[in-house]
């Protein structure tokens, strides 16, 4: 029995990535698709957001001497590629899908229309989000929040490669601790990156919760839409 009626998905670029340094790795890909179908056989209405650390990082092209709002927008078609290759994936499943874009690509993508997205998730589609926010120096963890708020989710469903948030690097340290649930001014206070300031700030301001988990760990998913202990939530 699900906990959540509707939940938006952020992913990282670098799931996509699989034995690769750079690019889609199409095995990756569906193991990421296969996740999320577990979660959307469920009943759960689903939305999607994913990077584009794989491809290019906007901030990391700036840092090169790329203007950085060229940069940033350099970042947003990488993410409508990864959406592509997701939405590819998804179908490959039989899971039914809509790619909507900040930026208007006709050729590829409906362009968001908040109606709309509501729209196909009522009728049991997996609406994947690409190109951010739409504007240069706004973050895919920004525009996931954004989008959370605009399509009512219960909550944002941050994936990473760790089963959660500690107080320090677990990797380094044996006695690193485990939150099981965080105050928004608690992970504020104790310098925990959660997400980037300004989409931290969005979600803290509007309530929206945020939970973090281990994605890459089979059947995760799914536990964690049942309200199972894994992972950390903000809140």
């Amino acid at each position: 029995m699900s906990k959540y009626k509707r939940v938006l998905l952020k992913l990282g670029g670098e799931s996509l990535l699989g034995d690769r340094e750079y690019g889609i790795d199409p095995k990756a890909a569906l193991a990421v698709a296969q996740e999320i179908k577990s979660v959307h056989d469920t009943g759960v209405e689903v939305a999607v957001v994913i990077g584009a650390g794989n491809i290019f990082r906007g901030i990391a092209g700036a840092a090169n001497g790329i203007e950085r709002a060229t940069a940033d927008y350099m970042g947003m078609l990488a993410t409508v590629m990864n959406s592509l290759g997701l939405q590819d994936a998804l179908e490959k499943l039989g899971v039914d899908t809509r790619l909507q874009t900040s930026l208007e690509m006709p050729a590829v993508a409906e362009t968001f229309i908040r109606r709309r997205a509501l729209r196909h998730m009522a009728k049991g589609r997996v609406v994947i989000l690409a190109a951010g926010t739409g504007d240069p120096y706004f973050t895919t963890d920004t525009g996931a929040s954004l989008r959370a708020l605009e399509l009512n989710c219960d909550i944002i469903m941050k994936a990473t490669k760790v089963d959660g948030i500690y107080d320090k690097d677990p990797n380094k340290f044996k006695d690193a601790k485990k939150y099981q649930e965080l105050g928004y001014m608690d992970a504020l206070k104790e310098r925990l990156e959660v997400m980037d300031t300004s989409a931290f700030a969005l979600c803290m301001d509007n309530k929206m919760p945020i939970m973090v988990f281990d994605f890459f760990k089979k059947g995760n998913a799914k536990l964690a839409i049942e309200g199972k202990a894994i992972g950390t939530i903000v809140k």
